[in-house]
């Protein structure tokens, strides 16, 4: 499952406990080796190529690829540094013409060795990441990370106020690791009319490109993946509903939207300014 996000075994609220005698650290990161090709590549170069990629599990953060620094190029080291609260002094560094785009834990704990001489890049910062020669969106891989999808006659019903929005007796429910159940509902038993396509669209490295939808005034309040991923293909172009924004009802038990579901992410925005985000190259 999801090692450190979300509500995995090490996130800050891990719906699990370990069986120990005496409670664990506040917090814990977990180092291992991706064993996967990885490569990021900026301004049609590759910056990064590696089969040595160590993967940095931190609680209440997607995992994130730190790569020798011996197999990155054109790094320009800056002034600024900042301080990781259980890493220690943090460098950054340019990547070609984008600011702050990678860093460097440059005086580890002796239990960190493990990131000595290694790279992380900021994601946003960069072009496109790869395993071997197909891109991952959204960030790195999480390889504890699960998707179930089951088949279920129950009844799901969505309301906005009075207006029945969707009614179906056939959805899928999404298992995934780190989040509660997600319900999904197909396109013939949704009342079209109540959907209105809104700009905008998020990735996710398991199930590809999100498309959202108003509901009357409630914004973003369902989304769908047109094409998911091929993890994922039977949600493709099915519709899910945020049950904290519309009325969403599963066997006449209103579901609500369970502690627990955000991300801090990695990157440009460690320790930066809102002046020095906005200098990041997008």
């Amino acid at each position: 499952m999801g090692m450190s996000w979300q509500q995995g075994p090490l996130g800050a609220k891990a719906v699990g406990r370990f069986l120990t005698p005496e409670p664990l650290p506040e917090r814990l990161l977990f180092a291992e080796p991706l064993r996967r090709r990885m490569r990021v590549k900026l301004a049609g170069e590759w910056v990064a190529d590696s089969e040595d990629v160590v993967l940095l599990h931190e609680p209440g953060r997607y995992p994130v690829a730190y790569f020798p620094r011996d197999e990155v190029t054109g790094l320009e080291e800056e002034t600024r540094t900042t301080n990781h609260r259980d890493l220690g002094a943090t460098a950054w560094f340019t990547v070609g013409a984008a600011k702050h785009a990678a860093w460097q834990h440059v005086d580890l704990p002796g239990h960190a060795k493990v990131l000595e001489d290694r790279i992380a890049f900021a994601w946003r910062a960069m072009d496109a990441f790869y395993e071997e020669d197909e891109r991952i969106l959204g960030h790195s891989a999480d390889p504890y990370h699960r998707i179930d999808i089951r088949q279920t006659s129950r009844h799901l019903v969505v309301r906005d106020g009075d207006r029945v929005v969707a009614d179906t007796k056939r959805p899928l429910v999404m298992y995934e690791s780190g989040f509660a159940p997600r319900w999904y509902v197909p396109r013939e038993d949704i009342d079209a009319s109540a959907l209105k396509h809104v700009e905008g669209e998020t990735f996710c490295p398991y199930k590809g490109l999100a498309s959202y939808y108003d509901i009357g005034d409630r914004g973003r309040a369902a989304w769908s993946y047109p094409e998911a991923w091929a993890e994922s293909a039977r949600i493709s172009d099915w519709v899910s509903f945020e049950p904290d924004v519309v009325g969403v009802y599963l066997d006449d038990r209103k579901l609500a939207l369970e502690p627990g579901q955000t991300v801090v992410p990695h990157g440009v925005d460690r320790g930066l300014t809102p002046e020095e985000i906005k200098e990041q190259q997008w």
